[in-house]
């Protein structure tokens, strides 16, 4: 589960105190084999995998397990070459010792100490990446039409570096702020403003939520993009030659010499006021380096075909990703990420859900599609390369389930479903979850905004209504309180080897979330009518069209 979690601020929520029972009778058609649900889920975490990071041959064990279960059920192929979807990747690294960065001010030069006073990434696009110009402050560097925000109005940046803050105003809704506050919009905004390089400085918030030194753990992370048919990295900018994110001193030092301070610019924001960009004085130069290489990692595609003449042209696609982070940077004797939580689990209940739709004895009026993904730690990336590579059209996949982390420890007695508020599939989710005896519950953390923050948002950029799925935080059994141990997990476990199969598995839980998703892939390919956006949604009237 790639940067879904924001550990300080949910641990609150987690620590609130048990949630009242909430249980219904169940009236699901589907009978999941718990002993099926554990098998893929233990072969999938077994340390023979080495954690199934993205292109290794961990993965790739894992891929040919999901194929080769696909094939056990009778499932139609629909990768490109067989079940397979092979997915292109380049692979950036950067070379420790060769980023620099210094401002000129009147002759003066001040120079940053590399990852001391500023971190930076590898760059996907060149081995050698070097910028100078001028600077201008541009706020959030957002252009949200949509909430009458343009940090970008009345300011020349072209041919220049644009300084950004990092995250959102604080009026912005919480997940139309995600979309509008991400990396890769905002580098899309300073492009199309002619900016050749970006800045990004901390705020109080960030440093609340994630203090620079913790970013310092991350500084040996490799990139990754997916290639497009010229081998281009997709989702990359050649305007932008360079970027980098300061720490607060490097930012004072930056700032001391314009019109206003940093100081200045935080107490702004915490009156909740925007602030107006302007010229920085100055010059600012910086440049590093970065090795390439290219590696591949399968998408996994299968189908149940339909039993309706013409819906069985329509998709309902549920997706879950294979992939996990591999061997963790440690001394310790355990060093494997096995991910079994992460996502074994919703790969084994995907797994399952194939099975049971396979041996329906009358198949669902649309085609069923399942979509084991790649690279999902590493942006989303396999997913994202399957809606700009379908082997079926885009058009006529009408809804995606996205299966991501499901903790399966206690005996939850309700789902949460992201995204389910911008369509009209709450109202068959809600449906279907009764239909397994459980019942849906809202976003409790819609600050959080998580609809943005899994596989199923790369369906949702292409106009396809979707649901990410996660067990509630009521529990069935009044001694156990379910946000302790959803808490627990993530406190403990999370992206660290201890997510492993050891962990208190509740198996008659994995049987009951794979009854509420087999519920909600049956209502979704049997209801009339294909799931629809809400009138006036924000996703729906950006990418529905």
């Amino acid at each position: 589960m790639i940067r879904k979690i924001i550990f300080c601020s949910l641990l609150a929520v987690f620590a609130s105190g048990a949630f009242a029972q909430n249980e219904t009778t169940s009236r699901s058609q589907f009978s999941p084999d718990t002993n099926r649900i554990k098998s893929h889920l233990f072969f999938l975490a077994d340390d023979l995998l080495e954690g199934r990071d993205t292109g290794s041959r961990g993965h790739d064990i894992a891929a040919l397990y999901i194929a080769t279960e696909f094939a056990k059920y009778g499932l139609t192929p629909m990768g490109t070459e067989g079940f397979y979807q092979k997915v292109p990747f380049r692979k950036a690294s950067l070379v420790q010792d060769s980023p620099k960065l210094s401002f000129q001010f009147d002759g003066d030069t001040v120079t940053l100490d590399y990852p001391k006073d500023y971190i930076t990434g590898p760059d996907l696009l060149s081995a050698m990446s070097s910028v100078k110009g001028e600077m201008v402050f541009a706020g959030y560097g957002i252009v949200a039409d949509e909430l009458n925000h343009n940090d970008y109005k009345n300011l020349d940046v072209s041919g220049k570096v644009v300084v950004i803050l990092s995250g959102k105003p604080s009026s912005f809704p919480s997940e139309e702020g995600a979309h509008f506050a991400s990396s890769y919009q905002k580098q899309k905004y300073a492009a199309e403003h002619g900016a050749t390089g970006m800045i990004t400085i901390s705020t109080p918030v960030a440093e609340k939520v994630r203090p620079y030194q913790n970013l310092l753990n991350y500084i040996h992370t490799p990139r990754m993009a997916w290639l497009n048919s010229k081998g281009k990295p997709a989702n990359t900018f050649s305007e932008i030659k360079n970027s980098a994110y300061l720490s607060r001193p490097a930012a004072e030092k930056l700032f001391a010499h314009g019109p206003q301070s940093l100081d200045s610019i935080y107490k702004m924001l915490e009156e909740d006021k925007v602030p107006v960009g302007f010229p920085l004085p100055g010059t600012v130069e910086m440049s590093k380096q970065s090795l390439h290489s290219q590696i591949t990692s399968p998408n996994v595609v299968a189908m149940i075909e339909g039993s309706d003449p013409k819906l069985k042209n329509e998709y309902v696609v549920f997706s879950a990703h294979s992939d996990h982070i591999g061997f963790a940077k440690t001394v310790k004797k355990d060093n494997i990420n096995n991910g079994a939580m992460d996502n074994a689990s919703g790969t084994a209940v995907m797994l399952e859900t194939a099975r049971l739709f396979s041996e329906l004895p009358e198949k669902p009026k649309r085609s069923v599609l399942f979509v084991s993904v790649t690279g999902e730690e590493k942006g989303l990336l396999g997913a994202d390369y399957f809606v700009h590579n379908p082997t079926v059209p885009v058009k006529s996949m009408v809804a995606n389930v996205n299966l991501d982390m499901p903790i399966l420890t206690y005996p939850f007695a309700d789902v949460i479903a992201f995204g389910a508020s911008h369509s009209d599939m709450k109202a068959s989710v809600e449906k279907a979850a009764g239909n397994a005896g459980i019942s849906l519950s809202p976003d409790p953390w819609p600050q959080q905004a998580l609809f943005t923050r899994s596989d199923h948002y790369a369906f949702v950029k292409q106009g396809i209504p979707a649901v990410f799925m996660v067990p509630g935080l009521k529990s069935k059994d009044p001694n156990i309180d379910g946000s302790k141990a959803f808490g627990e997990f993530l406190a403990s476990h999370y992206h660290k080897p201890s997510d492993d199969t050891s962990q208190p598995f509740n198996w008659e839980a994995a049987k009951t979330f794979t009854q509420v998703n087999a519920e909600i892939g049956f209502t979704l390919a049997t209801q009339d009518k294909a799931p629809q956006w809400n009138e006036g949604d924000f996703f729906g009237d950006t990418f529905g069209q």
